[in-house]
């Protein structure tokens, strides 16, 4: 009996992309179970592949800013924009992605945020209203100051200087917001986590290993961040800081809820509303995901984790086709599910990572086999 199969994978990050891997995906099952009809549909909850993912869902139109990446150099960014409705997709990582870099030749210091403030005005003149922001993949760890300073915000110290670098925050005294500031009708911040900006699960000490801040780092990491927060609090009259996902993308999160007026929202939500996911899984038989990485993450909602949670709302089986799956994984709170893991069941990590494609196409035939 032939079966609709819905393939919803995420990124396989630093190897395929969503699109890529669904590709992978259908290719393998097709070879295992030919009379299958698939659906392909690339998800997205706010980090690397965000604006493509989206923008392909809304028909939007790519555009290109002329703008610097976290450690100023040069970079032509993507965003996306469906002129219809005046709604722009922007994925941060696209200025301030640690993938942009070579690994370990900028320590987070001398990175900041800069270049986003290009593209929210690139959006802003061509008539961008509203605004889906997705946020991770950050190589940054400033809160936004980078980003505040472009769209005209400026800091200040008691002796009136003004601060030019996040790593001088510990001395703010005082802000000034710009003359005219850009305006949105709806800035919706796309989060995957719900880390504080501050604090043992905040920004530095959480993420900002990944990205070379080292433990001797974190006390003035996080007394510049806590410094901008409490004059943000008094200029506010409202402590953001505590916020869930102010922590994201190494405060980025907390900046453009201060700066830009923005709202949390959870990326994996956004992508199921516009997708259409709860209806598409309800006409499929059988739901297929993947990841690079099935860990703890996934079993508390991000990224497939989004999916396996919608299939059993709508009682559907799910496979989960992942890279690897993390040995704390030993039991998912979902019925129907089964994962499949690359490591090392089709290749050892090394093979798995320069030949992606092929293992993820193995890995499914091997799963669709099965399940016939």
């Amino acid at each position: 009996m032939s079966l609709r199969v819905l393939i919803v994978p995420d990124k396989f990050k630093g190897t395929l992309t969503a699109r890529r891997a669904a590709e992978a995906i259908a290719l393998g099952w097709s070879q295992a179970r030919p009379r299958d009809v698939l659906e392909l549909l690339p998800m997205a909850d706010g980090g690397d592949g965000f604006g493509e993912v989206l923008g392909h869902l809304l028909g939007a139109e790519r555009r290109i800013c002329d703008t610097v990446d976290s450690a100023r150099r040069l970079r032509a960014a993507e965003w996306w924009l469906q002129r219809s409705t005046g709604t722009a997709i922007i994925e941060t990582a696209q200025v301030n992605g640690l993938a942009l870099l070579p690994t370990g030749q900028f320590h987070p210091d001398v990175l900041d945020t800069f270049g986003i403030g290009a593209v929210f005005q690139q959006a802003a003149s061509e008539g961008a209203r509203r605004l889906f922001v997705g946020i991770g993949g950050s190589a940054t760890n400033d809160g936004g100051f980078g980003m505040a300073r472009a769209l005209g915000w400026s800091f200040w110290d008691v002796q009136g200087q003004e601060i030019q670098t996040w790593t001088e925050l510990a001395k703010l005294t005082r802000v000034e917001p710009p003359l005219q500031a850009l305006s949105f009708d709806q800035l919706t911040i796309a989060v995957d986590v719900a880390n504080p900006l501050l604090g043992s699960y905040g920004a530095s000490r959480i993420y900002g290993p990944q990205k070379g801040l080292r433990e001797s780092d974190f006390p003035k990491a996080e007394a510049c961040l806590a410094r901008m927060a409490e004059v943000m609090t008094q200029f506010h009259g409202e402590d953001f800081s505590v916020l869930p996902g102010a922590g994201a993308a190494g405060g980025l999160g907390f900046g453009l809820k201060v700066f830009c007026q923005g709202a949390f929202r959870s990326g994996g939500d956004i992508f199921s509303q516009l997708a259409g996911l709860e209806e598409r899984i309800q006409h499929a038989d059988l739901i297929i995901t993947g990841e690079g990485a099935m860990d703890t993450q996934t079993l508390m909602g991000k990224g497939v984790g989004v999916i396996a949670e919608a299939a059993a709302r709508a009682g559907k089986p799910c496979l989960c086709l992942a890279g690897s799956i993390a040995a704390e994984v030993t039991e998912v709170p979902w019925p129907k599910f089964k994962s499949y893991a690359i490591v090392p069941d089709i290749a050892l990590l090394e093979e798995a990572k320069s030949n992606a494609f092929i293992c993820l196409q193995r890995m499914a035939a091997w799963a669709g086999r099965e399940h016939g």
